[in-house]
């Protein structure tokens, strides 16, 4: 069967990248292929998790280059690996309208809330948890959508509501976030997107 070809951009810890390889190895992204793992920085150890799972990975140090370098050698590595989508899962790095036209429709992101709340500028990370909890909303969640060159723009393709609970402290509720929403959606998201791409292709 054919399949699409995924690669991963991370910055860190590669939590999110864990669902996605384990989704995989589980049959659960039968239309895509994990090729590639692109990391932000050397020290990363979502690359470290790329290899336990025999895919290959690549630093692209992002503080080592200017902004254009940085994507034209992003670009390089999804042109040698043939990578038909890209995921974002933890990438912090900002990527330029110009880079995102070049993939319509064809960028993933997670972001750990119920978008359009608590997104935009400056919303990443656990602030977004900080944030939720400073306003005492009792609902949050995930959301996963499509990256376009307009900042927050893109189709929302999946959301999962998460309790807040009573105590919760940014930490808690940002695990939570990552177990309950997160890691279902991420692979969900993946797959249907793979999906879309092979039935275009046949």
């Amino acid at each position: 069967m054919l399949k699409a070809r995924i690669a991963v951009f991370v910055s860190g810890g590669g939590t999110n990248l864990e669902a996605l390889l384990q989704a995989q190895e589980a049959g659960k992204i039968p239309h895509g292929e994990i090729v590639l793992v692109c990391a932000s920085n050397e020290s990363a150890y979502a690359l470290t998790r790329a290899a336990n799972h025999g895919v290959p990975g690549a630093a692209v140090p992002k503080k080592a280059m200017s902004q254009e370098a940085f994507e034209r050698n992003l670009s390089l590595k999804l042109a040698e690996y043939r990578v038909d989508l890209i995921v974002l899962a933890g990438f912090l790095s900002i990527l330029s309208a110009d880079f995102v036209a070049k993939w319509p429709d064809r960028i993933l992101n997670v972001h750990p809330s119920l978008i359009p709340a608590f997104c935009g500028k400056g919303y990443y990370g656990l602030r977004v948890h900080e944030a939720a909890l400073q306003r005492g909303v009792k609902v949050t969640g995930a959301t996963v959508h499509l990256v376009n060159e307009i900042p927050d723009g893109g189709r929302i393709l999946l959301q999962k509501a998460v309790e807040v609970q009573p105590g919760d402290t940014p930490e808690a509720l940002q695990r939570r976030v990552m177990e309950q929403a997160e890691w279902v959606l991420l692979p969900q998201a993946t797959e249907l997107l793979s999906a879309e791409l092979v039935k275009g292709r046949e």
